[in-house]
């Protein structure tokens, strides 16, 4: 659900957009818009994920084509060792979208030694947004610099009805 600013942005956003301007204020209407809006930001739009399972970090390679590396790992001290598995301890994966987890990260992979897999795990904790979660998003949304999402997920019908009430 929306928050009444959210709405105000959204309804600002469609009206800026000629495109929607002979959409009918309907649902019929409402559920072609939503639709638009739940399709990848043009041109890409790079935001940090809320959620990264260990198993994809270490068993997935990122956008980028970077791997996990279990020397790199291995080569770690035991206190980085042991901070690494308490970040999954709970959930079995890692909220990267949280500055505090993203340092963690660099401090149990510092150094030279943890380049690669800093590397690696930067670009895993990225995805390309929908148009409306970038319009909804704070940051500059590049490779470099993912963006934060203030909202994530698909945009409904009803918040499309909504925002043109708003």
């Amino acid at each position: 659900m929306l928050t009444s600013a959210q709405l105000i942005l959204l309804k600002a956003d469609i009206a800026a957009d000629a495109a929607f301007d002979a959409v009918p204020h309907n649902s019929d209407g409402a559920w072609a818009v939503k639709e638009v809006y739940n399709l990848p930001a043009v041109p890409n739009w790079w935001v940090w994920r809320s959620f990264v399972p260990q198993s994809e970090i270490v068993g997935s390679p990122s956008p980028d084509s970077t791997t996990w590396s279990w020397t790199a790992y291995i080569g770690r001290s035991q206190g980085e060792r042991d901070g690494w598995r308490e970040m999954f301890a709970d959930t079995g994966g890692i909220n990267p979208s949280l500055l505090n987890v993203r340092q963690g990260l660099a401090d149990i992979f510092s150094g030279a030694s943890g380049a690669a897999q800093r590397t690696h795990l930067l670009a895993i904790a990225r995805r390309k947004s929908t148009r409306a979660e970038k319009l909804f998003s704070a940051g500059t949304g590049s490779t470099a610099s993912p963006a934060a999402m203030a909202f994530e997920g698909a945009l409904s019908y009803q918040d499309v009805l909504d925002a043109w009430l708003a």
